[in-house]
């Protein structure tokens, strides 16, 4: 290879080096931050009969028993600046003593506005912000993760304000090594964040909410 040819070569490679790198930028650059939407929120503790009547008839508040108990909270926020286009919003309630979230949701709104579940890409979230750890799952091996708890998936940004219960269940001394939170549980120990994804799940950013 000529002197010539090498050097080509090198500008080549700078140059692509360099399109991966703005690239990269891009994709991970949020479109708004969490001061866009002025986001309010609340929790609280509610009887099932006071679940029932903040969701409202058209959705079912978990049922409870002896020792459970019911979180009631409330996130609202403004209009975005742009559409989420793919993205959604990932609303967490963590235990943060135990980093574990509840098991269960009972949500105001239609599920193709707002889902409940887990997700993989749940881990990024909790590596990028420490005091999110509980977002992610509980590690059961040197790669490997396992997730018991939910959290909410909003794809509507319109959806707001969202309602929602969350059950913290009384476990019997032989479920107490199951991955979810648990009662007894106080208001202090609670913390719930909203979380901004693109479309490839990238994590634009977190908001600690409350706790």
């Amino acid at each position: 290879m000529t002197w010539r040819r090498a050097a080509l070569a090198a500008v080549a490679l700078v140059v692509t080096l360099a399109a991966v790198g703005g690239w990269r930028w891009w994709h991970q650059r949020p479109p708004y931050g969490p001061e866009a939407l002025h986001l309010r929120s609340s929790l609280e503790f509610v009887t099932y009969d006071e679940a029932q009547a903040a969701l409202g008839a058209a959705y079912q508040a978990p049922v409870v028993s002896n020792g459970d108990q019911l979180v009631l909270g409330r996130v609202s926020w403004q209009a975005p600046p742009v559409p989420l286009n793919g993205g959604h919003f990932s609303l967490f309630l963590v235990d943060r003593r135990t980093d574990l979230k509840p098991p269960v949701f009972a949500v105001a709104a239609p599920q193709e506005s707002v889902g409940m579940g887990s997700a993989g890409t749940d881990q990024r979230i909790a590596d990028r912000y420490p005091w999110s750890r509980g977002a992610g799952g509980v590690q059961v091996g040197e790669n490997e993760w396992y997730s018991g708890g939910s959290r909410l998936a909003i794809v509507d940004a319109g959806a707001s304000p969202v309602a929602f219960v969350a059950l913290f269940p009384r476990l019997e001394r032989q479920l107490r090594d199951l991955p979810i939170a648990s009662a007894p549980v106080t208001l202090p120990d609670l913390v719930l964040a909203l979380v901004y994804q693109g479309p490839d799940d990238q994590v634009y950013w977190a908001q600690r909410l409350q706790g």
